[in-house]
């Protein structure tokens, strides 16, 4: 059984996707009446589902007219999320936004399950060993070499 979180971020996406644009407008009120659960619940599945680093840009308005806006980035080529990905990681990324870039990369095909597997491996905290931030420092540079590669690969 899934828990409220994957529930909401499942019901988000779905929305996101059925609407054929990528962007949405909610209201956390109503989204959260919906669900019978907390508002603060609906600010934790976006501020934990929808990052940067999984491809979405969260814009919200406070007040009675209030909104959320979640925007799906959507790159033409695999090249660009690339560069926007190295772009983004340095000059250092903690684990979580790494794993986050990594799924992201799985999802769109760019990587396939094993090779996430083998990626998260080589740049895990209990791999690098360091001190903060040398290992966030670390980590973006041997993503960002990966990323590199992937980018000049023939696939």
């Amino acid at each position: 059984m899934s828990n409220i979180s994957d529930v909401i971020e499942s019901y988000l996406k779905q929305v996101l996707k059925s609407k054929g644009k990528n962007m949405i407008e909610i209201k956390r009120n109503e989204i959260a009446d919906q669900f019978k659960c907390v508002p603060s619940q609906i600010n934790y599945v976006i501020n934990t589902r929808f990052t940067i680093e999984k491809g979405y840009i969260i814009e919200s308005k406070r007040g009675g007219g209030g909104y959320i806006r979640i925007s799906r980035i959507e790159h033409q080529k695999e090249s660009e999320l690339i560069d926007d990905l190295i772009q983004m990681i340095n000059p250092a990324v903690e684990q979580q936004a790494a794993v986050n870039i990594l799924e992201r990369l799985e999802e769109k095909k760019v990587i396939n399950e094993r090779e996430k597997k083998l990626i998260f491996s080589a740049i895990d905290r209990t791999t690098l060993a360091f001190e903060l931030p040398i290992r966030d420092e670390i980590r973006a540079r041997i993503l960002t070499a990966m990323l590199t590669s992937l980018k000049f690969s023939n696939k």
